[in-house]
């Protein structure tokens, strides 16, 4: 089939899910945003994703799209619920290849697709045939259909023996702009607020606060003691 791996099969390791409730439109973006990168970079960008903390190109069905500044101006989104559908297939392909005896660190995704399997008819109920608009003043309403998906990941190792020349030029294209993106800071922590002569700290008024009223305290008794006695 023109969708699926049409190459040598041997060294790949797939895994696939059918009838996902999804748009094949979205899953195809997030497919395409994870082929040819490696195991552990299309974990991290679905992740990013699925948070909804950064954005994948769109290069087909981006016809009322806006375009994002993440990505230089390309016309992209965040698909998440798609992210993480995607993430779970990479996850099972990944056991898969660990039962095999593959090494999970020197795995690529070789083969990503997604692509519409069923289409189920959902007609109107019969109260709402009828609505108002139109020239006449009423039409039909719609025909919403249902439609599902299916996704085929396969994982492989760098091997330029079973591998097309295509996918290694792609693979080793990838690796260097990874190696050329910087590295994120670590995350530093609050510093303690400063103490000025003039202002001071939360806690030291509070400490204090309990001495004033103790000094006050025998204050207000001399006081008491020292008034008069009023002669009735």
């Amino acid at each position: 089939m023109k969708y699926s791996y049409n190459q040598d099969r041997q060294g790949v390791v797939f895994a696939n899910m059918k009838d996902i409730n999804a748009s094949f439109k979205d899953l195809g973006a997030v497919c395409d945003s994870i082929r040819y990168r490696s195991l552990g970079a299309a974990m991290d960008l679905l992740d990013a994703v699925s948070t909804g903390t950064t954005p994948i190109p769109y290069r087909k069905h981006n016809a009322s799209m806006g375009s994002r500044h993440e990505l230089g101006g390309k016309k992209g989104r965040t698909p998440k619920k798609c992210a993480m559908l995607v993430k779970k297939v990479l996850v099972n392909a990944s056991a898969n290849a660990e039962q095999k005896g593959l090494d999970p660190e020197a795995l690529y995704v070789v083969h990503a697709s997604a692509n519409k399997t069923i289409i189920a008819m959902r007609r109107p109920s019969k109260g709402a045939l009828l609505i108002s608009g139109g020239p006449s003043g009423y039409m039909s309403s719609r025909r919403s259909d249902l439609e599902f998906a299916r996704v085929e990941l396969g994982l492989s190792m760098l091997d330029e023996k079973k591998l097309s020349k295509n996918i290694v030029s792609r693979i080793k294209q990838l690796a260097k702009e990874e190696k050329k993106k910087p590295a994120k800071k670590a995350e530093e922590k609050p510093k303690p607020p400063k103490k000025s002569i003039i202002t001071k700290t939360t806690q030291e008024q509070q400490k204090e606060k309990p001495k004033e009223q103790k000094q006050q305290e025998p204050a207000k008794q001399q006081q008491t003691d020292k008034t008069p006695a009023v002669n009735q």
